[in-house]
């Protein structure tokens, strides 16, 4: 069953995590995506390692697990965009694609003849994404901007982590690279927002994404806690800005998650531990009176959760829907029943590995479904193929292209 994007292809310029998640998701729903990459060296992440892919027999080979994670359903061409013969083959492809996406400095691909306003030239219904960390224009524009730094300028590190004070009190980055992941995401909504409106106009567009722009986008209820008070949010820890309690706890044996999102689940929470009365104290029988009074709260009901195990715990709030859970690993997420169920990993087979492991696409579409063709491409696995059956170009031709370096 052909995927919903299976009428597009997307030239894909982009490295590292933010243009390749946005080439991942238009290629799982179907996109036919050409990933072009430097001759000998392609992604960045293809390096970035260890963990590094094993093969059959355990053995590490050269791909980097880093790289896995965004380049599925992806075919690879090796093309050196320093040259002008590269850069006519880029050309080409632009002219036989409905999207290109890039992430070089802003004005970076201009040299080369590889811009918006180049390309707009050969096909003036191409819709071209730029991803940068700062924008196309401001006083930040020139800078290269990486998601680090990103969750630090953006304030996303300002409410991670412990507060001042606490044990292993700080700002702190998140586990992943959100703000990459964020932008990705973005991307993807933009382009199809650019293609819904091709369809009405025929006119193609540019697409100009900011990491900073879409970090700040991110903040959510807090920045808008922020614009709406003037006051800077502090640091939590894992508790909640608006609603109490709403953090880990520590039990018996571990920690667990309470997330209480309104009175009459923080009843039945103070019934299941044996303090009803906590329900009734004028102090913490509304939300607002929670957040109000946390610091005198939370330690009553540390008190509480230390008496039972973490098993014990969810078992029996969940049987009085109460929000609970576990803190789990990432071996206990890809064991969970539910995970399972969803099939949220599956496996793919791959030529230097025999079989690489993935992590599913959440969307479920029941009519185009999401569609797990082609594994992470070795690099310039699939530069013939692309050069003859895309652009048409003879063996000789092709031969020349690499003896020359060009390819």
């Amino acid at each position: 069953m052909p995927g919903a994007l299976s009428h597009l292809r997307i030239l894909d310029l982009s490295r590292i995590l933010a243009g390749p998640w946005a080439g991942q998701m238009l290629a799982d729903l179907g996109a036919d995506v050409i990933k072009v990459e430097r001759p000998g060296v392609g992604d960045d992440t293809r390096g970035w390692g260890p963990p590094w892919l094993k093969d059959e027999q355990g053995a590490e080979t050269s791909v980097a697990a880093y790289y896995l994670c965004a380049n599925r359903n992806k075919r690879s061409i090796t093309i050196d965009i320093t040259r002008p013969e590269g850069q006519a083959l880029v050309r080409k492809l632009a002219a036989e694609s409905d999207v290109v996406l890039e992430n070089f400095k802003a004005g970076g691909l201009k040299q080369y003849g590889l811009d918006y306003d180049s390309l707009k030239a050969v096909n003036p219904r191409l819709v071209y994404c730029s991803i940068t960390g700062f924008g196309q224009d401001g006083p930040y524009a020139p800078r290269a901007g990486y998601d680090f730094l990103i969750q630090g300028l953006g304030g996303l590190m300002s409410l991670t982590g412990r507060p001042d004070g606490e044990e292993g009190g700080g700002p702190m980055k998140v586990g992943v690279a959100l703000t990459d992941i964020l932008t990705g995401l973005y991307a993807t909504n933009a382009v199809l927002a650019a293609l819904a409106w091709r369809d009405k106009s025929g006119e193609g567009q540019y697409i100009d994404l900011a990491l900073l722009d879409v970090q700040i986008a991110c903040l959510a209820n807090q920045a808008m806690n922020y614009l709406a008070t003037g006051q800077n949010p502090k640091r939590l820890g894992n508790a909640h800005p608006n609603i109490v309690p709403y953090q880990d706890f520590p039990t018996a044996d571990g920690y667990m998650i309470l997330a209480i999102g309104n009175d009459g689940q923080f009843a039945r929470f103070c019934e299941a531990a044996g303090q009803p009365a906590l329900a009734a104290d004028p102090r913490f029988a509304t939300n607002r009176a929670r957040v109000e009074n946390r610091a005198a709260l939370i330690p009553l009901l540390k008190k509480l959760t230390v008496e039972r195990n973490t098993a014990d715990w969810i078992a029996m709030l969940e049987a009085l829907a109460v929000p609970c859970g576990p803190i789990n690993t990432l071996a206990d997420v890809f064991a969970d029943p539910q995970v399972l169920a969803r099939g949220m990993k599956v496996t793919m087979p791959h030529p230097a590995a025999g079989s690489v492991p993935q992590v599913a696409n959440p969307m479920k579409l029941s009519a185009t479904p999401v569609d797990y063709r082609l594994p992470p491409p070795m690099l310039g696995e699939h530069t013939e193929a692309i050069l003859a059956g895309t652009l048409g170009l003879d063996a000789e031709t092709i031969a020349g292209l690499r003896a020359s370096g060009v390819v």
